[in-house]
């Protein structure tokens, strides 16, 4: 049974179990109180001198800490069904790995999620050549996306609500993509815990968008072991395969009687061995989810994943059309994360909400284009509990 999560928090926080709030030694989050207002702090310096911050976020019993480099969540902390914390999303201890090696931990990415084949696509009539970084594709915006950026960040408190606007203007021609994009990306800790993130964006030429969020998920902990035992349910009746370069074919295919199915909740690790072709060619899941409710005015329940052992959940509600899988496929044990810890193949996973790869070489996609006089706007809800 699915307790209610802030019964659990205050019943610790009672006990006097909770773990202590960042920086304060109070536990006055887990009540569900207004939260406090985000404290900034140095978190490294780049090469050229720039200065990385990390902000760090608490409210109704999720803590969360952010850099300005990339936007990058480092660290989400939750409670389980006993009230002990711990950190959920992969990420490193420092700067430098953030900028050699990461495989995209905790970052906002942008201009376009996901892959563009051949890193080429016409837009009215004029043809562009992007930065490809991913064979012959362009993968998450190119070799410097938006997650290998400086972010300018500003707190805020609003009611009950705590949360970070993000802001990055990218200038035309940046990574081969049209006009300037000025973007920003707003997160927000509600008072229930919940992480919230408001996208938006605007042009002054038509261009392509897709921006998303590439958290790496394990609710048993960071480097605590395999994802093939959390339960996954995805609400997705197709999914669009892709060829070996790991672009759409352009097919909405059926998940019916394949291990794409996950309309019913089941481990993550139950089918993925079943040597379909997709999957031995992604190694494993690494695929678009087209969501049976489509694009809509808010954000809908989407997806839903649970770890049996700590009983810690999480639903996602978007607006988008579609949804990306990963279960870390590429994860090698060569990346030391925030615990300690080494990730191996399947020890964390990422739940991308989007539009679909490639949009802009298929017709048949729902469009990615933005024009001058609109805003790009979508937003995603990621709901804790236990």
């Amino acid at each position: 049974m699915e307790l209610n999560r802030r019964t659990v928090i205050a019943g610790t926080a009672a006990a006097g179990l909770a773990a202590t709030t960042l920086g304060t030694g109070s536990a006055q989050a887990g009540t569900g109180s207004t939260g406090r207002k985000p404290v900034k702090e140095l978190f490294g310096t780049l090469a050229d001198g720039t200065k990385v911050y990390r902000w760090s976020l608490e409210n109704g019993g999720t803590r969360l800490k952010v850099l300005s480099y990339g936007g990058i969540v480092q660290t989400l902390e939750l409670p389980d069904r006993r009230g002990r914390y711990a950190n959920v999303v992969a990420g490193f201890d420092d700067i430098a790995d953030y900028v050699a090696k990461s495989p995209y931990f905790g970052a906002l990415i942008g201009r376009y999620g996901n892959r563009i084949g051949k890193g080429q696509f016409t837009l009215d009539g004029t043809s562009y050549q992007l930065s490809v970084n991913d064979g012959d594709n362009s993968l998450h915006g190119g070799a410097k996306g938006f997650d290998k950026h400086v972010w300018d960040v500003e707190p805020f408190t609003r009611g009950s609500d705590v949360g970070l606007h993000l802001h990055y203007t990218s200038v035309d021609g940046e990574m081969g993509y049209p006009g300037t994009l000025r973007t920003t990306v707003t997160y927000t800790l509600t008072r229930h815990g919940d992480w919230r993130i408001d996208y938006a964006a605007t042009t002054d030429k038509a261009t392509v968008v897709n921006l998303t969020s590439h958290v790496y998920w394990n609710l048993a902990g960071e480097g605590s072991g395999t994802i093939e035992d959390h339960e996954l349910t995805i609400a997705a009746s197709r999914y669009t395969p892709t060829d070996s370069g790991l672009i759409p074919t352009g097919e909405l295919a059926e998940v019916a009687g394949t291990p794409f199915d996950f309309r019913h909740a089941k481990p993550v690790g139950r089918d993925i061995r079943a040597g379909h072709e997709q999957q031995v060619r992604a190694k494993g899941y690494d695929h678009n989810w087209v969501l049976d409710k489509g694009i809509t005015a808010g954000p809908e329940h989407i997806a839903t994943l649970r770890d049996p052992r700590s009983g810690r959940t999480l639903k996602i509600a978007t607006d988008q059309p579609g949804l990306q899988f990963y279960s870390g496929n590429f994860l090698d044990g060569t990346l030391t994360g925030t615990g300690g810890r080494t990730y191996r193949q399947g020890d964390a996973l990422c739940l991308e909400t989007q539009h679909f790869p490639d949009s802009p070489n298929h017709a048949g996609f729902p469009s990615t284009v933005l024009r001058p006089g609109q805003t790009y706007r979508t937003s995603t809800l990621h709901t804790f509990g236990v």
